[in-house]
């Protein structure tokens, strides 16, 4: 009998990753791009559909395997072999039937079970952790394929289950259903939304609906922060130095991070009565990318002059725009800054990057006529849009917080950013 291998395919610049699920058996039959295993490397998890139809003969992975392209994931029987033994053996024929209808009985009765325990599809490692947060994994919705849970599906279900009650819950997936398509009203397109963005998507929605926001809005005056900014050289060519604005804000906010604390915690998921203060300095990095937005961490913010702050910030950003961040980075951060300043705008309401309790919205500086000292001068003002978590925040502690920014900014801290 001839047999037809599946191998691992080209998958990027994945080497020697763990094969945390075997999502098929042996004399299964399969359908072109269903799913056979799922890989797990530092960066992410993915799977890897068959691109043949046909029985499996024999599997040839099991968890925890270490897979390269090329490697050897099953083989099947070809459709020829397999019609020659029916048509000769017309008995084994009448069996083989009998054998796939039971068969189809069982995966229904199995199939039914499945709905009626709701039986969540998971690797063993999420599951290990959410045992491990004394978390029923059953009663998570998978954001994957086939409804599979994956680490961030736990963490949003535990978030959410401290922050709501169960009525409240009720509320928050209800769903206005329209009654018409929209192909109804012209020509349409359907095409997938990015993972990035359907990633994403859950935590914007648990910050938005679990989070009471408020945001405050500023102006600050970095006439002489930019006066200087543009003026800085390189010592042994004399060129000018790229140092984006983001830079300067980045260590602004480090140190009115440093003044005000509260802005550097996290409100505890199991326990609401506890806050968690940090004691490290994190700055998040909303980074605008073809995939979608992405937050990487720029770490210890508070030990880096503008120079390294200002490499950093394009390595981080390089990284992301080419899928090459890892990511661990997009977590563990004190606030986030958003910068439309290079786009355009001015204010904005920001939405808080759970489980932070604030985040900066940067807008475009724009010269303006600014009444200072007794007269009418031209100065450059940056918008700032401060939104905060109200549970921890209050008004006066956020405006007095734009205050310390501003100050920041200004023209007396504007040299000591740069040392």
């Amino acid at each position: 009998m001839s047999e037809t291998e599946i191998k691992v395919p080209n998958i990027g610049d994945f080497k020697d990753v763990e094969v945390i699920e075997v999502l098929v058996s042996e004399g299964q039959t399969l359908k072109k791009n269903d799913p056979l295993i799922t890989i797990e490397s530092d960066k992410s998890s993915v799977e890897i559909p068959s691109n043949l139809n046909g029985k499996i003969k024999t599997l040839k992975l099991k968890v925890g395997d270490k897979v390269s392209e090329g490697d050897l994931i099953l083989t099947l029987e070809n459709n020829s072999s397999i019609q020659e033994k029916v048509h000769k053996k017309p008995i084994i024929e009448k069996e083989f039937k009998k054998v796939q209808a039971i068969k189809s009985e069982i995966n229904e009765i199995t199939t039914h079970q499945n709905k009626v325990t709701n039986i969540s599809s998971a690797s063993p490692k999420v599951r290990k952790f959410a045992r491990e947060l004394g978390v029923d994994i059953n009663q998570i919705v998978g954001s994957e394929r086939k409804g599979r849970v994956i680490e961030s599906d736990v963490k949003l279900f535990v978030a959410s289950r401290s922050n709501n009650t169960s009525n409240d819950k009720t509320k928050n997936n209800e769903r206005i259903k329209q009654d018409y398509t929209h192909s109804e009203f012209g020509e349409v397109e359907i095409k997938d939304i990015p993972r990035v963005k359907k990633l994403s998507s859950k935590y914007l929605m648990n910050s938005w609906t679990n989070i009471p926001h408020v945001t405050n809005h500023d102006e600050a005056d970095i006439t002489e922060l930019e006066e200087f900014r543009k003026s800085l050289t390189d010592i042994y060519t004399g060129e000018k130095k790229k140092i984006t604005p983001l830079a300067f804000i980045v260590k602004a906010l480090t140190a009115s991070l440093k003044k005000f604390p509260n802005f550097n915690s996290s409100i505890d998921e199991i326990d609401e009565g506890k806050m968690t203060v940090k004691k490290y300095y994190h700055i998040g990095i909303a980074v605008d990318t073809p995939h979608g937005l992405m937050v990487p961490k720029l770490r210890n913010a508070d030990n880096k002059n503008i120079n390294l702050i200002s490499s950093e910030l394009k390595n981080l950003s390089d990284q992301c725009r080419n899928l090459k961040i890892d990511k661990k980075e997009l977590f563990g951060g004190s606030m986030t800054i958003t910068s439309l300043g290079g786009i355009g705008g001015s204010f904005f309401t920001p939405i808080i990057n759970y489980p932070e309790v604030a985040i900066l919205g940067v807008g475009r500086s724009e010269k303006k006529q600014v009444f200072l000292d007794g007269k009418f001068v031209t100065r450059t003002m940056l918008p700032l849009s401060l939104s905060y978590d109200h549970r921890i925040i209050d008004g006066a502690e956020a405006a007095r917080f734009n205050n310390e920014l501003k100050e920041n900014l200004g023209k007396n801290f504007a040299y000591k950013l740069a040392v």
